[in-house]
């Protein structure tokens, strides 16, 4: 299972509480933490102040609780709690799985769960937003899945074709053939709506 972990197990960044601008940056190696940090202020006296990082064992990040605190400010208590998590080696692998392996898991899933590991974290609900998800999804629940029903996915999602009532799928295809076997108009021919009315 640790070879599924990459060098960087964490990375997060963003501005502080107002009324701070300052920006950080907060990431968790297999070995350390680091924390960075960029001042930003329209004050003169800060104008030049250079970034700043710290680089701390997970041994010593657990004892600092200034680190942590500022950790707590900035990214709320539950990245500290995570951080902390992480540094005293309790591993989450299931992110860190292959996307194809995630996909198997998921069809699995009912749709009501699929809402709910969404919310878990940014890989999953970038999982399960992602067009092959909602294929894969689609391609389970139909028994077949026609060509046209794959290029009208290519124009509309794979998403909304699951979501789409079988009444308004056929409507959707029936309007697709409709446009692609109407006559192209004869571009030197005027229109009736360009013809001035006297």
């Amino acid at each position: 299972m640790a070879s599924l972990l990459g060098e960087t197990l964490f990375e997060t960044s963003g501005q502080g509480p107002a009324p701070m601008k300052d920006y950080f940056h907060f990431a968790i190696t297999k070995s350390q933490i680091i924390w960075s940090w960029w001042k930003i202020s329209l004050r003169s006296d800060c104008r030049n102040t250079p970034p700043g990082q710290l680089r701390e064992s997970h041994e010593d990040f657990l004892e600092d609780s200034r680190l942590q605190n500022q950790v707590a400010v900035v990214f709320g208590p539950h990245i500290l709690q995570y951080s902390k998590n992480l540094c005293q080696g309790h591993y989450d692998y299931i992110v860190h799985l292959p996307n194809a392996l995630l996909f198997n898991i998921m069809a699995h899933l009912d749709l009501e769960d699929i809402s709910v590991v969404s919310r878990t974290c940014r890989r999953f609900r970038e999982l399960c937003n992602s067009e092959e998800f909602w294929e894969q999804t689609v391609r389970k629940h139909c028994d077949t899945v026609t060509p046209t029903v794959e290029d009208l996915a290519e124009e509309v999602g794979w998403r909304t074709i699951f979501f789409t009532n079988k009444l308004q799928l056929q409507m959707q295809i029936s309007r697709r053939k409709q446009k692609e076997n109407q006559p192209c108009e004869d571009k030197n021919e005027p229109s009736s709506s360009s013809v001035p009315l006297e």
